[in-house]
């Protein structure tokens, strides 16, 4: 049998209709337009409505990507979601639910929790399943409803977070690329910096807890900003040079959108230009897993992939998480 490569054959991507400006944010808690784009570069975010959820992004988004590669429903062994909003707090999976939405009614489904890292690591997970030959076609997914935590008393979190959900469909090819290397961390030292206290088995639902705003994001700003610009950096040196490359010889990074500065930074410690680094920040805002495969969805549909280009994958986030990869491109059969 020879080497086996997962390739991407389709992308889909999806936002909830209602977009919320940052004049929109004015007038809940006490910033202003200018504020938000100077320190984030947000000019507007998508939010979820009536009984939308993470499932049902998750869903819409993989349908297109199942699309986009020719794949039947029957086709698909694995469905991976990567989420922190989780329908249901305990069960069933959103990938469970995503299954049953899109009659995948042979695979099997499972989520993965690591933030804003998920779809990497999900990205990652998918591709072993396939060099090993255990499966054929995998779907991955990244989606987040994250206006639903979110204290819209707390500008520092209000104007960051948003709601949206990008797939990937990977097939088994022959044709060699997909993963040339990758790095994988966390640090739970730091899970205090970025964390939705209450809700879970240690701080169970009570009426204290619902008063005192525990089921809502909390973050250390300064330390999560720190972590940002460094750690991640370093993960893409080193990735890269695992797959006998330098960031320099990337064509493009699709990183996590988390905001215009920390891509600003994380350029200039790697000594790139900023335009190596793709953003659509701006109109989607901070999205968390789904944020990853919404600007690679952008980056295709803006022809910034081409075959044969070497792409650097890269997820940071609460946990304290973070995934990088190095992709190799093939070509979609239909870009976005």
């Amino acid at each position: 049998m020879g080497s086996r490569y997962a390739r991407i054959a389709g992308l889909g991507q999806y936002v909830p209709p209602h977009v919320v400006t940052n004049q929109d944010l004015a007038r809940l808690v006490d910033t202003s337009d200018e504020w938000i784009q100077s320190r984030t570069g947000i000019t507007e975010r998508h939010f979820v409505e009536g009984d939308e959820a993470t499932s049902s992004m998750a869903a819409r988004a993989g349908c297109e990507a199942l699309a986009t590669a020719g794949a039947r429903a029957d086709e698909v062994d694995l469905v991976i979601v990567a989420t922190s909003t989780p329908d249901y707090p305990l069960f069933p999976s959103t990938a469970c639910l995503v299954q049953a939405s899109l009659g995948l009614t042979r695979a099997g489904a499972y989520d993965i929790s690591a933030a804003c890292s998920g779809f990497v690591y999900g990205l990652i997970t998918a591709s072993q399943f396939i060099a090993t030959g255990a499966y054929e076609h995998v779907l991955v997914i990244g989606a987040d409803a994250l206006s639903r935590f979110v204290n819209f008393e707390d500008r520092s979190t209000c104007v960051l977070f948003a709601d949206g959900a990008g797939a990937a469909m990977l097939v088994a090819s022959d044709t060699p690329g997909g993963l040339l290397s990758f790095v994988l961390g966390a640090d739970g030292t730091g899970g205090e910096h970025l964390i939705v206290p209450a809700g879970g088995s240690r701080r169970p639902p009570t009426a204290e807890t619902v008063g005192a705003r525990e089921h809502s994001i909390h973050m250390n700003g300064r330390e999560v900003y720190r972590f940002s610009t460094t750690v991640p950096a370093d993960a893409l040196r080193r990735a890269a040079a695992d797959a006998g490359l330098a960031v320099e010889d990337l064509s493009l990074v699709v990183a996590h959108q988390a905001n215009v500065r920390i891509l600003q930074t994380v350029a200039r410690n790697l000594n790139v230009p900023e335009d190596l680094f793709f953003r659509n920040v701006e109109r989607f805002g901070n999205t968390s897993a789904a944020s990853v495969p919404l600007a690679l969805y952008d980056a295709c549909a803006q022809r910034r992939l081409k075959p044969g280009a070497l792409v650097g994958l890269m997820g940071f986030g609460a946990g304290l998480t973070w995934a990088t990869a190095i992709w190799r491109w093939h070509d979609l059969p239909s870009n976005p």
